[in-house]
């Protein structure tokens, strides 16, 4: 993930300078524990700033609303208590070339600074302070103890500490380019990292634009550079320069990152406030995505794996109950036949009551007739009595295996993050997963209560909407609130998937390409995905009912139609859209 490095900041500084200064602070609102929105209002407009400590998506920009729910951080608390009300007056370095700022806030413009908010961007040790005037710490957003850090604690109450001054040298317009080609040139190593050690203010990101835009390869060691290089690598040096002492900056997109000085193969963008907080969204939503798909697969994966063994263990006891009857018959046989028995007898042989077949049954030779025959009564028994309690176990283990898998296929349904929609769908996952017990609610602040994801959307060759559930929320809501007398059900037959709705208006009659489109769909989105062809059922949604206290997305039909769809055909339709709430 790119870091915001000391150009972009600058760059956001200088836009909120110019489009949101002064500006009065209306609320505080903290998004999670490492981000805060401050609600900006100017004379003109109404906007809300984002300021985050993340370890690795550290920043300051303008930003969407934060979600409608309740705030209970109490580092949020703090800030509003002291600074709701006042006016944002300044946004400044703590010093030359920090990426460290100072926001500070006054009772109005031109009133003297009562409050800092200083914001340290930097990366692991991002942080957020709020001080007084005369810099006594009011909260942190991440306290800093002395045995944290014995160079630079952070805590409540003490005097705030500015960060260590840098040392490497400070880039100036007026450095002649012998003596800068001179200082880089000194050990001969990979001229990115050369330029890194040497001089403040720069990154790696920053320097790969300086070769892109110099056709410079920054990876080779600076005593292999030609005058040539050199010249062109100084041009983009005193670019870059000029470019933060004019702050006029040049944002875009990159097929990996973005940029700010526009160098390189890349899409304008309108802001840098935009563009950082575009990228820093879709990054932390991939990144979350990414660690919460695994998270639901290793358990679903884990409860599948307990379930089977648990089916294997009955189905072999129940195989063992077959038996049950062989015990008694031999018990009778035996009973019958008492007087063939004598004393010490470990096996005997006995005619069969129905075919006459002989039949040798096993004796405990320490036992006579009468107690073999007993023991064997109490094996049918046994047997018969394990039958009973093993069924109702059994189907109960074959019911939650079913639901699991269900909720399996939903998950390899996204395989990776395309859009908010996508990781929307798998929050849902997740959250009915811990209201069925099988994960644990280990912070309920972490994900604000937000809209149901939209349903997947396509279009028949006729031009009717077909929906399908993303998960088995989207299921149920597509099955039993949002089905119409007028629609069509589908559903693969007998294997874990999606429900499918084709939506009809009153009085359309579907054609067979029609509900070939839409059972080819039902099969794509299922466990057999991979398949040639699968049947598909389909219904009138009337006909399709829950059992009472069916776990979510499990439903069952009658009256229904089977029609093979092929899945593969299906993997070159496109979505018409994801919305479906319409």
């Amino acid at each position: 993930m790119q870091s915001v490095d000391f150009t972009t900041l600058m760059a956001l500084c200088a836009e909120l300078r110019s489009q949101w200064l002064p500006a009065r602070l209306e609320q505080v609102y903290q998004r999670d524990r490492h981000t805060i929105a401050l609600s900006l209002r100017t004379l003109e407009k109404r906007g809300w700033l984002t300021v985050s400590w993340h370890p690795q998506a550290a920043r300051l920009c303008m930003d969407e609303p934060p979600p409608r729910t309740p705030d209970t951080f109490t580092f949020s608390q703090q800030l509003r208590h002291q600074l709701n009300g006042l006016a944002l007056v300044a946004i400044e370095p703590i010093a030359p070339w920090e990426r460290a700022l100072d926001l500070q806030f006054s009772r109005r413009p031109g009133d003297p600074p009562q409050w800092h908010l200083y914001v340290e961007v930097m990366s692991k040790y991002s942080n957020v302070v709020l001080t007084t005037a005369d810099r006594q710490i009011v909260t942190v957003a991440h306290q800093v103890s002395a045995q944290q850090s014995s160079v630079r604690p952070l805590l409540t109450g003490q005097p705030y500490e500015f960060p260590p001054a840098l040392t490497e040298t400070i880039p100036r317009m007026e450095e002649d380019p012998a003596t800068w080609r001179e200082r880089l040139q000194l050990v001969p190593i990979p001229l990115r990292k050369a330029m890194l050690r040497n001089y403040r203010g720069l990154s790696s990101a920053l320097v790969r634009e300086m070769g892109d835009r110099t056709q410079v390869d920054v990876e080779q060691p600076t005593n292999q550079l030609s005058d040539r290089d050199w010249d062109a690598l100084f041009q983009a040096w005193q670019e870059w320069l000029s470019a933060l002492a004019n702050e006029s900056f040049q944002p875009g997109w990159k097929e990996k990152g973005y940029t700010v000085m526009g160098w390189g193969n890349h899409q304008p963008a309108n802001s840098v406030q935009e563009v950082v907080s575009v990228y820093y969204r879709e990054q932390l939503n991939r990144q979350e995505f990414e660690q919460l798909r695994n998270q639901v697969t290793q358990r679903v994966e884990t409860n599948l794996r307990k379930l089977r063994e648990r089916e294997e263990d009955f189905q072999k006891r129940l195989q063992q109950s077959d038996e049950a009857d062989r015990y008694k018959e031999r018990a009778d046989l035996l009973m019958a036949h008492l007087h063939e028995w004598k004393p010490g007898m470990k096996r005997i042989t006995l005619a069969d009551f129905e075919t006459g077949e002989p039949t040798e049954i096993p004796l405990d030779p320490e036992k006579n007739a009468v107690q073999n025959a007993q023991a064997f009564y109490k094996r049918h028994q046994k047997l018969r009595r394990s039958r009973k309690a093993i069924e109702p176990l059994l189907a109960e283990v074959l019911g939650e295996k079913a639901y699991l898998e269900q909720v399996q296929v939903a998950i390899a349904q996204t395989p990776q993050y395309q859009n908010p929609d996508d990781l929307e769908a798998l929050h849902e996952i997740r959250d009915e997963l811990i209201q069925q017990g099988y994960l644990n609610a280990t912070d309920s602040r972490s994900r604000p209560t937000a809209e149901p994801s939209p349903f997947r959307e396509y279009r028949t060759p006729s031009g009717f909407s077909v929906l399908v559930g993303r998960n088995n929320r989207q299921n149920d809501d597509l099955t039993f609130r949002f089905a119409t007398d007028y629609d069509l059900w589908f559903h693969s037959q007998e294997i874990p998937g999606s429900h499918v709705l084709l939506r009809l208006p009153a009085g359309a009659v579907p054609d067979d390409r029609d509900l070939q489109y839409t059972a080819n769909l039902a099969a794509y989105h299922s466990r057999a995905t991979q398949s040639h062809q699968v049947p598909v059922v389909y219904t009138e949604p009337r006909h399709v009912f829950k059992p009472k206290g069916a776990k979510p997305g499990m439903a069952l039909y009658k009256h229904e139609t089977i029609i093979w769809g092929e899945p593969q055909t299906a993997r070159q339709y496109a979505p018409a859209s994801e919305n479906g709430k319409a």
